[in-house]
């Protein structure tokens, strides 16, 4: 089942943003630009959580807390606020208001993807997505596990999510700048040559005998998961 985000936030590059980079990892989303929009949007179809601006127009996003927490139907929506307000006071309002998780801008992409699963998997584990197959592979989220062909795959931390990566987009082809930006983050400096290093790391862990890698390397192109061999 393909999750349903709700995000309120009134700063469009921010909202765009946080769109594409939702459904980049499966999510459906649906943006609102002020809490009133966000509002009608819950009470025409209830999202499985929202990702909510502190500082919303017409209806602040503290109050747009509050009136979700206060309505039997939406009273464990699951909600992480986004807020520019780092102070441990607001930190704290926020949460006793009803907010699940909090964090403060500016973030990371790669954060937020980490924080919206532990909400889930926390308040509605059958959203949390938390084992991904795909043919002969089978990673487990939870566990940091991976098993090809019915045998233990041992990977790094890099190598976990950058399989990870590649088994929510099977066959799709990325650029070395493709895979920094979606494993080791927009925020952080790495060389493009890392990912070389990397993709080899995961290549020889998931060379199982009997089996055909299925890291493939295209050409002037980048990297695909391609378990046709």
């Amino acid at each position: 089942m393909q999750p349903y985000v709700l995000v309120m936030e009134d700063e469009d590059a921010l909202a765009t943003l946080l769109q594409y980079n939702l459904e980049k990892e499966g999510y459906r989303v649906v943006v609102a630009g002020d809490g009133e929009e966000g509002l009608v949007q819950i009470d025409e179809r209830l999202p499985d959580l929202v990702l909510l601006d502190w500082m919303l127009p017409k209806v602040s996003g503290i109050e747009v807390c509050r009136r979700i927490r206060g309505k039997a139907e939406t009273r464990n929506l699951p909600i992480i606020m986004l807020t520019a307000r780092g102070e441990e006071t607001d930190r704290v309002r926020g949460l006793d208001t009803g907010a699940d998780d909090y964090l403060t801008k500016p973030f990371s992409m790669t954060e937020l993807i980490a924080r919206i699963r532990a909400v889930l998997r926390r308040i509605r584990p059958g959203l949390a997505d938390d084992r991904i197959n795909h043919g002969d592979i089978v990673i487990d989220r939870v566990a940091h596990r991976v098993r090809r062909a019915g045998s233990e795959v041992h990977l790094g931390p890099t190598e976990f999510r950058l399989l990870d990566h590649f088994m929510q987009h099977p066959g799709r082809v990325f650029s070395r700048e493709q895979l920094l930006d979606a494993v080791w983050g927009s925020d952080v400096y790495v060389e493009a040559r890392t990912v070389d290093v990397h993709v080899g790391r995961l290549r020889k862990a998931l060379n199982v005998e009997g089996t055909a890698n299925p890291i493939r390397t295209v050409r002037s192109a980048g990297y695909s998961l391609d378990l046709g061999g």
